[in-house]
């Protein structure tokens, strides 16, 4: 009887699935000179800011175009409570709030290496978007890792202009009593 014991637990064991990191890094990308910065925030990110400036020249008569367009700073909002600025207030705002159950599942865009994000595009798990910037350059595209992850700070390196690079973190959002299906478990 013991022996059968011993082998059903052995076999249980072995049939045990391994607990997934609930956290992932989306590496960043962009050239990445300046200050560092890491956003951060109780509970779930709720709103967007993001700077961008648009300088498209066109010469027609010397058949000359060039397109300088970045992005100057970003702000999160978790919960009621907004982010420093990372970048700087300059340019034309671009903002989105979130809807309740609504989170941040996407963020891609375009980088030059040599220089700045120059766009940046946020999707939410309801299809909606923020687009910043003109797509332009290298394309990147951050992600989970893991089903039912959102995004939970954004950090990078930034400058006097711009943000010269962004990388993503992803993860659970444990709320408890805020309404919120992320992540919430309920105890009796």
């Amino acid at each position: 009887m013991f022996s059968i014991v011993v082998v059903t637990v052995f076999l249980a064991s072995c049939l045990a699935m391994p607990v997934k990191d609930p956290y992932s890094y989306s590496s960043a990308v962009g050239q990445g000179g300046g200050t560092p910065f890491a956003s951060s925030g109780e509970g779930r990110i709720t709103g967007v800011r993001v700077w961008e400036t648009n300088n498209n020249y066109y010469y027609y008569y010397y058949y000359y175009y060039n397109s300088n367009a970045y992005i100057n700073g970003f702000q999160l909002r978790y919960g009621n409570t907004w982010s420093p600025v990372f970048g700087r207030e300059g340019g034309v705002k671009q903002e989105m709030e979130l809807f309740n159950d609504e989170a941040i599942v996407e963020v891609s865009g375009k980088y030059n290496p040599a220089d700045y994000i120059g766009h940046l595009v946020l999707t939410t798990n309801n299809g909606r978007t923020l687009s910043a910037g003109l797509p332009s350059q290298i394309s990147f595209n951050f992600y989970p890792a893991n089903m039912g992850n959102e995004l939970r700070l954004l950090s990078g390196r930034f400058n006097g202009v711009g943000i010269t690079s962004i990388g993503a973190h992803w993860g659970l959002v444990y709320m408890e009593g805020a309404g919120n299906s992320t992540g919430n478990s309920t105890s009796s």
